[in-house]
Order: C-alpha cells, then sequence, then structure tokens
C-alpha cells in the first residue's frame, strides 16, 4: 500500500529526516549521514552542521572536526562548496569530477589555462602544501611567483580545477579561525563507480526525503537513467505520495538516536517543538516501513542559517515556501539565500544578525513574510533572541 502523504505531514517527515531539531551525532555523523551538505557560506554550513548535531554542539566543535581532518570542503557537485567528509569527497569526485572538467573546458580556455599551466599549478602548489597547509591568498602569491596569472578568475578557477581533480580541499582552519586553509587530499579508496553512486543516491534521500527524483538528479546534476539504476539498488527505499506526486523515503536510519528535543534546543533555534516523548523511538527503523511516516510531531519554531539544505536540498521548494517567501529569501533571484525563519517546517521569514553595539551583544533580527498568529510571533522572538550556536 502507498503511503499517502499531506503537505504538512510531508514536511514533517522531512524535517525529521532533515534532523533541524537536532540529534545524538557528532558533526562528522551529521555530514556523513546526509554525503554533503551546501558549504558556499562556510559561516552559515557550519552552523547548519552544528544544529543537526548532540545537544550542546557548536560552530566550535564543527571547526574542530575540520581540523582533525573528519571534515572537509570541495566543489563535488554543480560547481558548488559542499560540507562533507573525505570519503564522500573522493566518491562524489569519482561519479562528478569528469563531467565537472568536460563542462569547463570552455571557461578554461578562455582563461588560458593550457595542460601546461594548469600541471605547473599543481606542482608548485602541491610542493609547498606536502609541507604545511596554506591559505588563498599564499596559494595565489606562489603562483604569481612561478609566472602563473591568477588575477581576474584564473586563480579562482585553477583551485577549483585542481580541487575537482582530487589533489587539494579546503581543510583545517587558520588560527584565528576565520578562514579555511588548503591541504592536499589523501589517495582515494578503491571502489565500484555503480556501488558508490548507490551509497551517495541513498544518502541524499535518507537526510532529505521525501524527495522526488527530480530533486535528486537537481542535486547531484547527474543522468536520470543513472540515478534510476542506483535507486532500484537501495533496499530501504519506500515510494509515497506527496500531495499526490511521486517521492522517496530511505526508512532504514538507525543513525539520529532521537531527532525530537521538546523545547528551545541548545542554541535557542526552536520552540514549541514535539515533546519529549516522540524521541522514544526516533531512529530505529521501523517493521512496517510505512510505520512512522505519518505520525511525526510539528516541528515547532526554527531559525535555520543561509543557504541550508531546508531550501537548496530540493529543486522543488512550493513544499516549504509561498512564491512571495521565495522571492523575499532570494531578494532578486541573485542567488544568494538568506537565513530562513521556519513554522512546522513552512518558511515565514527571514532573518539576521545584528552587530553588537553599546555594550549589547549581537542579536537575531527577524523580518516575518507570512502572517503568523501572535502566540506564533511571540515563540519567533523567543527563538531569535536565544539564538546561539557559539
Amino acid at each position: 500500500m502507498t503511503v499517502r502523504l499531506t503537505a504538512t505531514r510531508a514536511r514533517r517527515l522531512r524535517a525529521r529526516n532533515q534532523l533541524i531539531a537536532g540529534s545524538s551525532l557528532t558533526p562528522t555523523e551529521v555530514v556523513d549521514r546526509a554525503v554533503a551538505l551546501q558549504g558556499q557560506n562556510l559561516g552559515a554550513v557550519l552552523r547548519a552542521i552544528a544544529l543537526r548535531s548532540a545537544p550542546g554542539t557548536t560552530v566550535a566543535d564543527v571547526r574542530a572536526a575540520f581540523d582533525r581532518g573528519e571534515l572537509v570542503r570541495s566543489w563535488p557537485m554543480r560547481g558548488t562548496l559542499f560540507a562533507t567528509t573525505p570519503q564522500h569527497l573522493a566518491t562524489l569526485l569519482q561519479i562528478t569530477g569528469p563531467r565537472i572538467h568536460r563542462a569547463t573546458t570552455r571557461r578554461r580556455a578562455e582563461l588560458g589555462l593550457g595542460d601546461a599551466t594548469i600541471e605547473k599549478a599543481w606542482e608548485v602548489l602541491g610542493t609547498a602544501l606536502s609541507e604545511r597547509p596554506l591559505g588563498r591568498a599564499e596559494a595565489l602569491d606562489l603562483w604569481e611567483a612561478a609566472g602563473i596569472a591568477t588575477r581576474g578568475g584564473p586563480g579562482y578557477h585553477l583551485l577549483m580545477h585542481l580541487a575537482v581533480a582530487g589533489h587539494i580541499h579546503w581543510g583545517p582552519f587558520a588560527p584565528d579561525g576565520t578562514a579555511q586553509l588548503l591541504a592536499l587530499s589523501p589517495a582515494p579508496k578503491e571502489s565500484d563507480p555503480e556501488d558508490a553512486l548507490v551509497e551517495v543516491v541513498r544518502g541524499y534521500v535518507l537526510a532529505r526525503g521525501p524527495v522526488t527524483e527530480a530533486d535528486l538528479a537537481w542535486w547531484t546534476k547527474l543522468p536520470r537513467g543513472m540515478l534510476r539504476r542506483a535507486l532500484s539498488e537501495v533496499e530501504d527505499l519506500v515510494e509515497v505520495q506527496m500531495e499526490g506526486v511521486p517521492a522517496l523515503v530511505v526508512v532504514g536510519d538507525a543513525r539520529t538516536g532521537g531527532a525530537w528535543a521538546g523545547g528551545a534546543r541548545a542554541g535557542g533555534t526552536a520552540y514549541d517543538a514535539a515533546p519529549p516523548e516522540a524521541s522514544a523511538t526516533a531512529g530505529a527503523a521501523p517493521a512496517d516501513p510505512a510505520e512512522g511516516l505519518t505520525d511525526n510531531p510539528p516541528s515547532g519554531v526554527r531559525l535555520l542559517p543561509a543557504f541550508d539544505e531546508w531550501v537548496l536540498g530540493h529543486a522543488e521548494r512550493s513544499l516549504i515556501a509561498s512564491p512571495t517567501m521565495l522571492q523575499a529569501l532570494v531578494p532578486g533571484n541573485n542567488g544568494v539565500f538568506r537565513p530562513a525563519v521556519l513554522v512546522d517546517g513552512r518558511v515565514v521569514g527571514t532573518w539576521g544578525m545584528r552587530p553588537p553595539r553599546a555594550g549589547r551583544p549581537a542579536t537575531a533580527e527577524v523580518d516575518l513574510v507570512e502572517d503568523v498568529p501572535a502566540r506564533t510571533r511571540l515563540a519567533v522572538d523567543r527563538a531569535a533572541r536565544a539564538w546561539s550556536l557559539g
């Protein structure tokens, strides 16, 4: 029997799988479970990982995972930065790397980056990175000193090209904690490409379901036929109807350890969340695949950082936001996604940090776009005042 989900139930199931209420996982486990998380904005992805982790996890804890080499940031898909694990990065690049390089052939020619220049750039940077991680400016200065022009685009493209080739990634943080350093990527483990893709698509669905095939194709930018073959090999995949649209869910997740924490989660991201008793069976794979897909509690009020997977993890976003709200999330459709305010999974506004002044600490300032009841507005204000992940 096909499970039919209303929009509300679909959002609540997705909220559970996206771990927006937190979990018992470490930052590394959160990212490993999801395969990769949007990382265009470094500060935002650190917070996205922290809020999905165990209560009390701070941004400093996430940075520490990068410093230990458990997490990395690179361009595994779509020419976009993602946070991922070293093994997932190697797996993704095995699948996507050749396609990305083919797609950027013309751009390399426009920038004058021939094979000889790229090989020289790798030789210079690889030698330097074998001694210690380097900042972006240091890498560009090395290339300039070696006669490789970097201004006006070549420098950025060379970094991305070498990262997509699996040579380098953004890894540990500089001593002041404000920027990541470039590091050498370890040699990838041998793996079967088809098995690797099955692992990727399962992780995508697991951490974002219910999702559509179109969502998966948009996220990976891989051919539908290739993705369908991989999906057919995922043993714990279940098809549901989401407002009449076929969608997919993975039901074998035993790693969240109770994603729902009632009340305000550490970091002040949620109020009026699921009751504590709701976490008693969270994370356990149900005997009946349909069990647990339709009875998830409300996800309460949540503040999410910019570029969060809640918005960017799916091609179709009408489930979570109205057209007016989507315009406010991406003003002028400029590709810059603002932090989101959620009420039971529906985006109702945006927010930003007001800088500290006159001895007062920085605070989250909310701009509601959708009408909400007075009680909900109070909950939003409380969540904004409490926002902190260290």
